[in-house]
């Protein structure tokens, strides 16, 4: 099982999405020989998972189903075990585009987090590009090493715990594109320039409050950065409803007695009663996501 590789039948190690409903999923582990456990009963990976197609409904010791889903960087963020905030699909996908990140594409990342970004990156880049992500943190280190070798994303991913304000990424001139999810980015800006190519790129910082976005504005143009701009995302869903609505009874012209406008004619409506019709209506939620975080994006000028 690989995050960038699909495959229809679910094997001894791989890891799947349990999905009960759109609120209600987890991740796990396929080991022969094991079971887990659901509200709608038990679900025995050597007899119900093994050999089945992923995408499978899967039927529990109670009766009940759920399904089995092939993980993909969108499910992994929604169901991965948090070690830090995380990014969601919504600002990583805007990220993507900004950094004009393709196949083969070069990323340098820090910091590595819960890997919920990075899985999104390396599916991205595969199969020619890399990620070069750096966690302060070791135990982080250490687990994103772990889960990235379980993914059999590993070829794809080189994972470094350092200080990337003191030590930088460990690499220079070979990035297309760079990325900051750090408390004080603009001390990595300078490292962040040496890594990248030197006929220029993108470098994209994530800050939650806009202190730490000025301050890295100005570094960003002190190091020669262009095309500096700070944009925020504010996703509002809407719900899509059927409703009954009334037909407003508008009359009709006293002139109109062609034979054409006799056949037309709807049925009378008894005096009091109103016509109805059914119609889609979108309504917004009552509580809606809000700020998340800020994103600055900028160039590295080719003078």
């Amino acid at each position: 099982m690989s995050f960038v590789e699909y495959k229809d039948l679910i094997e001894d190690g791989d890891t799947a999405i349990v999905f009960l409903g759109h609120d209600s999923m987890f991740p796990i582990t396929i080991q022969n020989g094991s079971q887990t456990q659901t509200k709608y009963g038990v679900i025995r990976h050597s007899t119900d998972l093994i050999g089945k197609k992923f995408g499978s409904k899967v039927t529990c010791s109670k009766g009940g189903w759920v399904y089995i889903l092939y993980p993909t960087p969108e499910l992994w963020t929604l169901n991965l075990p948090h070690r830090t905030q995380i990014l969601y699909s919504t600002d990583i996908s805007l990220i993507t585009m900004m950094l004009e990140l393709k196949p083969g594409s070069v990323v340098c990342e820090s910091g590595t987090g819960s890997g919920s970004l990075s899985h999104a990156i390396i599916r991205t880049v595969a199969p020619t590009g890399h990620l070069y992500t750096v966690e302060f943190h070791q135990q982080r280190a250490e687990k994103a090493t772990e889960e990235f070798r379980q993914h059999k994303v590993d070829h794809l991913v080189t994972v470094k715990n350092q200080d990337v304000c003191k030590h930088g990424f460990g690499v220079s001139d070979i990035a297309d594109a760079v990325f900051l999810d750090i408390p004080s980015p603009w001390e990595a800006i300078g490292h962040a320039k040496s890594a990248m190519k030197t006929e220029g790129g993108r470098i994209c910082s994530f800050s939650p409050c806009i202190e730490q976005v000025q301050r890295t504005c100005l570094a960003l143009e002190e190091h020669g950065f262009t095309e500096i701009n700070t944009l925020e995302i504010l996703l509002r869903v809407y719900d899509v409803r059927t409703v009954n609505l009334q037909v407003p009874d508008l009359g009709r012209a006293a002139e109109e007695k062609s034979s054409l406008d006799v056949i037309d004619r709807p049925k009378q409506i008894p005096a009091g009663q109103h016509a109805s019709a059914l119609f889609k209506s979108g309504v917004p939620p009552r509580e809606t996501v809000g700020h998340t975080g800020y994103l600055t994006f900028a160039t590295k000028s080719l003078f």
